[in-house]
């Protein structure tokens, strides 16, 4: 299994001619990753398209394989997405088609069926799965169709702001078998912790000399991760195919990206990360995790499958900027790696699809649909599992199918939690290899303004495996949180719990959990046999 590369930025402190150098170099590479991308899609041999590119552009054939990977990697992950979001597309076109069809009948000539017609053309172009890449950004080119709304004054203003922003950067390719792992540019360790970077120019730009220095560069969270891979260089004896020995060179990898922003330059460098020892165990119990899109659920049980504890972390991301998001989210992730490696427990998360909740999104209302919109569960999922991996924290990813359902039915009243930390004590409890049998005979489901809905649970077949049986009891509870909605319920004062309901242990105390909760076992005896009659 391959380690995670984790990646440090550093601001660079650049006089007038260091500036020129880069803005010159990341010209020539933007152009060359563009006519790259323009001759492989009109079916160019690539070994002849390197040829012509060397003397094209006066670039070395690293400089050439650096445009070309970080091209690839842009098509590999639109290649990868693509998949997924053309199943998510045909989703939301059956689920457009079907609102589209209510408002003709409801309300014919409204400009809400106007716009969902347009969304439904615009689902059903997207649906062909042509391979789209615009250099610069698609928000960006389509500001030149509204230069006063997007503040310029002409579209020569706009097109300068074009240019450079396809011009912003340049990636540079680094392999574990040349000199401090790049050939290109190279970081020279310096004693006060900063590093002095030496990037090759390509030939090109031989009146601004061979290399640019650029010293004093300071990482501020990485530099000993990247002054390990620079130290980690070897030079073994190897015999080539023939019998011939000769030496090689062995380390470690160090790629760099230098970008361009309002303030200046920038350069991020990426390394392998190093093996840290595990420091969690299965044996100590789990923390379960509910990623939701306003805040994180989480569930804490020991190892027999026992609540130990619950707690809620918000995560207001609406309206928030990329950068806002990303610290919120951070942070977050930080803090609960930090108690998973305290307590000794793996983190256990659901291996999620986000296509069927996009797909909602075409029947959501304005309010949840804007939620979901700004849904980063990707994003979390990527910062726990870097924050864990550098702790020694164990992540378990199982299957998401209805631990929303039995949270909900299993233990949200019965341990006097929220249905999301019930969830999170289903997934939790599914990292373990425990028991997710029904609990209960009579589900008593909260709703959102503190109500609840109550229905009987299906005759399980044994036969079959038990998620079957979850399988109706979602129907089943889809069907009475529609009647409820349909009824007024969510804008009436909730209805006082009949004395059966509590005697299945059902309170409206939700925050609070209900006392001795944890001293039931849930994953030895049959719970259902030890309920009252």
């Amino acid at each position: 299994m391959s380690r995670p590369v984790f990646t440090y930025q550093a601001r660079l402190a650049l006089d007038k001619a260091g500036c020129d150098a880069l803005d010159a170099y990341a010209r020539i590479h933007g152009r060359m990753e563009r006519s790259l991308f323009a001759a492989l899609r009109s079916g160019g041999d690539a070994n002849k398209i390197k040829r012509d590119f060397l003397l094209r552009f006066g670039v070395s054939a690293r400089q050439c394989n650096s445009a070309r990977v970080e091209l690839q990697g842009k098509i590999a992950s639109i290649r990868e997405r693509q998949p997924e979001l053309l199943a998510e597309c045909k989703e939301r076109i059956r689920k457009a088609a079907r609102v589209i069809a209510k408002f003709e009948a409801k309300a014919p000539g409204s400009n809400k069926l106007h716009q969902k017609k347009r969304r439904l053309r615009n689902l059903e172009e997207r649906r062909a799965g042509l391979l789209r890449l615009c250099f610069g950004g698609r928000k960006l080119f389509r500001a030149q169709f509204d230069l006063e709304a997007n503040g310029y004054a002409d579209h020569k203003a706009w097109r300068e702001a074009w240019r450079r922003a396809r011009d912003n950067q340049f990636f540079v390719l680094g392999s574990r078998d040349e000199t401090a792992g790049n050939q290109t540019c190279q970081a020279i360790p310096r004693d006060d912790g900063t590093f002095d970077l030496k990037l090759r120019l390509p030939h090109t730009l031989a009146d601004q000399g061979k290399h640019l220095t650029i010293a004093g560069v300071r990482f501020a969270y990485g530099g000993d991760a990247i002054r390990a891979a620079l130290g980690s260089g070897r030079r073994i004896l190897s015999t080539t195919a023939s019998g011939r020995s000769v030496v090689k060179r062995t380390g470690a990898a160090v790629s760099y990206r230098f970008l361009r922003d309002e303030k200046g330059w920038r350069v991020f460098a990426s390394v392998e990360a190093q093996p840290v020892e595990l420091t969690t165990t299965r044996s100590s119990g789990a923390i379960g995790l509910d990623i939701n899109p306003d805040h994180l659920a989480l569930s804490e049980t020991d190892r027999f499958g026992n609540q130990v504890d619950v707690w809620r972390t918000d995560l207001p991301l609406y309206g928030k900027s990329a950068e806002q998001a990303k610290a919120l989210i951070g942070d977050a992730c930080v803090e609960l790696v930090r108690i998973a490696r305290e307590r000794g427990k793996p983190i256990v998360l659901e291996r999620l699809d986000l296509r069927q909740k996009k797909a909602d999104l075409e029947t959501a209302d304005p309010r949840r649909a804007r939620l979901l919109s700004s849904f980063a569960y990707r994003k979390t999922a990527a910062f726990l599992n870097a924050a864990a991996f550098r702790h020694g924290v164990e992540i378990i990813e199982v299957e998401p199918v209805y631990t929303s359902v039995i949270g909900a039915v299993n233990f949200a009243r019965r341990q006097g939690i929220s249905v999301h930390q019930g969830a999170a004590y289903a997934v939790a409890r599914r990292g373990l290899g425990l028991s997710e049998r029904p609990a209960v005979r009579e589900a008593v489901v909260p709703t959102r303004n503190g109500g609840h809905v109550t229905f009987a649970l299906p005759v399980r077949n044994r036969a079959k495996h038990v998620w079957s049986f979850w399988a109706g009891v979602r129907t089943r509870l889809k069907a009475a949180h529609a009647a409820h909605a349909r009824s007024g319920g969510l804008r009436k004062p909730p209805a006082p719990l009949l004395p059966e309901t509590r005697a299945l242990g059902a309170t409206w105390t939700l925050p609070a959990q209900s006392r001795h909760a944890n001293r039931r076992q849930h994953c030895s005896a049959g719970v259902v046999e030890d309920l009252p009659r």
